[in-house]
């Protein structure tokens, strides 16, 4: 189960990679809002979103998609990783008593 520092990483690389063209994240503090700065856009946030549901193997539902979990590295951190701790309930993942 990954940590909140190697979810941190693995948005950062994918930030580089794919918004910034492998330049580094180094730039952008982790409460960055990551629309006001311009490193994403519209499109952007939904290509993050497929990156999140596929890297993580979480669900990120319409209702979901707003700054408070999305806006800033640290704060997609943070959610991904409540995502993660969540879907492990036994009762979610079939394996009730």
């Amino acid at each position: 189960m990954p940590t909140e520092d190697t979810i941190r990483h693995r948005v950062r690389q994918f930030i580089s990679d794919n918004f910034l063209y492998g330049k580094g994240t180094d730039s952008i503090a982790g409460t960055d809002s990551l629309m006001e700065t311009g490193v994403i856009d519209s499109v952007g946030a939904f290509e993050l979103i497929q990156f999140l549901e596929g890297e993580f193997e979480v669900r990120v539902a319409d209702n979901e998609v707003m700054p408070q979990n999305l806006d800033t590295i640290d704060r997609i951190a943070a959610f991904v990783e409540r995502k993660v701790h969540a879907g492990l309930s036994p009762v979610e993942s079939g394996h009730a008593g």
